[in-house]
């Protein structure tokens, strides 16, 4: 097979953000960042996950350094598709010993995956929930209660969810976000809350968030449905943040309106950084203009990105990571780089190009080729013009 529309040549836009600039302030932007695999370990399904630690903590440099906080251990780390429960302590506590070290901000998740795939009764469920908090708490990280597939399975009305997330949220000792992470992002999540309907699940998690408003910084909500979050987010109590989780949807619900906006906690932003960074600077501004020109271009990857299967999204964020040199390999821990298909990747090429997405067009441009040999895709591509 070709690329998609024949040889590419690299624009080279990408050189324009390669030096950060002056923090953004209007929005608080999490990024939820990838791991980087060691390529020489048995990183197979599976198999335990064996993390390259130097470029996984060199790409959070990265992400501190054009402003954006660290959302680490959630579901672009591959949570619950190849990053163990042991891993993800370890990768949370020394991502949170480096925000503290270089001035960065770094929020984390909490989750169950410690215990074995399978029933678990809720008294189980909550004392998974709590140790990892504990866990997540002593780091100094800002704790994200991620939703559980044991909760899923075991909860049997909203109640079972008032009462787990309640109790939680009664002994942390800061504020925390909640996570509601929709059935595209992981299937086993359907019916989250207590109701297959997600108007009749927000009553639930207005409810909890109100009981609980000053234990609450803000939740961040992946169900890709604009009007759903833009509902939420009037709901809220004063102070708590709605973060937008919505890849599909972003510019304009962190852009806002007349009635307010979301901030962010996105996957996207890991592969968009710069750019987006440039365009929270013009929000910061007054510019929209400026916001609408530098993250507009963002939006056709994105959709394309964690097109369906959306959960196969993080093959294409690693894969946009090696073209734009922040690794020098594909592999992932669980061996997901074969989640996407060549074609898939190849399309996403053109778009990371058209986003100024890839800041070294000669580097770039080696690797499409070197990669279109070894998956059987002609590219031909070169370096900028």
């Amino acid at each position: 097979m070709t690329l998609p529309d024949g040889p590419l040549t690299l624009s080279g836009a990408g050189g324009e953000f390669a030096t950060p600039g002056p923090r953004f302030t209007s929005r608080v932007a999490y990024a939820a960042a990838h791991v980087v695999a060691d390529p020489a370990a048995e990183n197979v399904p599976g198999a335990p996950a064996a993390v390259d630690w130097d470029a996984t903590l060199a790409f959070r440099r990265h992400l501190w350094a054009y402003g954006f906080g660290v959302a680490e251990a959630m579901d672009t780390a591959q949570r619950g598709m190849g990053l163990d429960h042991p891993t993800a302590r370890e990768l949370i506590r020394r991502s949170a010993a480096l925000a503290r070290a270089e001035g960065g901000t770094i929020a984390a998740g909490v989750a169950t995956d410690q215990l074995p795939a399978g029933p678990a009764t809720l008294d189980q469920v909550r004392a998974a929930y709590a140790e990892q908090l504990a866990d997540v708490q002593a780091a100094g990280a800002v704790p994200v209660l991620m939703c559980s597939r044991h909760l899923a399975a075991a909860a049997r009305s909203a109640d079972d969810y008032l009462e787990t997330y309640g109790k939680l949220l009664s002994e942390t000792d800061r504020p925390v976000v909640l996570h509601w992470l929709g059935p595209a992002f992981d299937p086993a999540l359907a019916g989250y809350w207590g109701d297959d309907d997600p108007l009749r699940a927000m009553d639930t998690v207005v409810g909890l968030i109100e009981a609980y408003a000053t234990k609450v910084d803000g939740i961040k909500l992946s169900l890709l449905d604009a009007e759903l979050e833009i509902a939420l987010r009037r709901r809220l109590p004063s102070g708590v943040r709605m973060y937008t989780g919505d890849d599909f949807n972003y510019p304009a619900l962190i852009r806002g309106d007349t009635d307010g906006h979301s901030d962010a906690l996105l996957g996207v932003l890991a592969a968009i950084a710069p750019p987006a960074a440039a365009a929270l600077r013009a929000l910061d501004a007054g510019d929209l203009d400026g916001y609408d020109r530098l993250l507009d271009p963002t939006l056709p990857l994105a959709r394309h990105l964690f097109a369906a299967p959306t959960y196969h999204y993080k093959t294409g964020i690693v894969f946009l990571a090696w073209l734009a040199g922040h690794q020098d390999h594909l592999t992932m821990v669980g061996g997901l780089h074969s989640g996407r298909s060549p074609a898939h990747l190849a399309r996403l090429i053109r778009l990371a190009d058209a986003a100024g997405l890839l800041p070294d067009a000669d580097l770039a441009a080696a690797r499409i080729n070197a990669w279109g040999t070894t998956v059987g895709v002609a590219t031909p591509c070169t370096g900028s013009r």
